[in-house]
């Protein structure tokens, strides 16, 4: 395989139009995990797994690609990374050719939503992205159908840590209503139900809310300072004039985020 970029699954002419919003890549430009994950619990995580020399890993909403460029390396499996973003998906091969990794990792250009992979994986996973399932059940639904018998789901979602107290802090936390998040036992018992076995798991914690969104602030502060005249400087604007008080008040004491290992009963 090799770490160029393909389009796949869109037909010809389209390609342009597969890209987030400009408010994503300012906020996360200077990110090489999309989620509030350090470096640190990603390697954690895949020790975890124990994959053997050669598992082949899917990555749906892969982002920059980290995941797989750094357990790729770390455990000589091989991957593929599906991702709507252009311009995180160029991160992702400038990241699998400074580890020498291109030849073991493909990335596509590519709504996640739907995709399904040519081959069954060992590992399939959507950390933090379920919304291309349309929730979490939709989305271990989708990984499964790329998935070998005896393979493994990794899916990466936010829980309440704590119960949220009334609909302001449901929405300073991200959330249009509290049923949006379970609770971290209410998420396990919904994989039991679902019909899978939790087999690992590893939680962010509140320095990896920190880490994830504080450097948001700085990324849009640079780039408005870089871009004064731009159209978007208003909206950034209004969100660094925000975020950091709704994260330290809401989102960084009630909600939790981590990645789930589920072995299917």
């Amino acid at each position: 395989m090799s770490a160029t970029v393909t389009a796949a699954r869109v037909p010809i002419g389209t390609e342009a139009i597969l890209e987030l919003p400009r408010s994503f890549l300012i906020r996360e430009s200077s990110h090489r995990i999309l989620d509030p994950f350090t470096s640190e619990k990603l390697a954690t995580l895949g020790a975890a797994l124990r994959m053997p020399t050669g598992a082949r890993v899917l990555d749906l909403a892969c982002g920059k690609g980290e995941l797989l460029c750094t357990w790729v390396r770390d455990h000589g499996v091989a991957g593929v990374g599906v991702d709507i973003s252009a311009t995180f998906l160029a991160a992702a091969q400038a990241r699998a050719a400074e580890l020498g990794v291109s030849d073991r990792i493909e990335f596509v250009h590519a709504d996640a939503a739907g995709y399904v992979a040519d081959e069954p994986v060992d590992v399939a996973a959507c950390l933090g992205a379920t919304w291309i399932g349309r929730g979490t059940a939709g989305t271990i639904a989708l990984l499964e159908r790329s998935l070998r018998p005896g393979g493994t789901v990794l899916i990466g979602e936010r829980y309440w840590r704590l119960d949220p107290p009334d609909q302001d802090t449901v929405e300073g936390s991200y959330a249009r209503h509290k049923d949006e998040l379970m609770s971290l036992p209410g998420l396990v018992e919904n994989f039991r139900d679902l019909g899978w076995d939790l087999v690992e798991m590893v939680l962010a914690d509140q320095d990896s809310w920190d880490r994830y969104v504080a450097a948001q602030w700085l990324n849009i502060r640079r780039w408005i300072d870089a871009n004064p005249d731009d159209e978007l400087v208003g909206e950034m604007r209004a969100e660094l004039d925000t975020a950091p008080l709704r994260h330290v008040r809401y989102q960084r004491e009630y909600v939790g985020w981590g990645v789930f290992a589920l072995a299917r009963r």
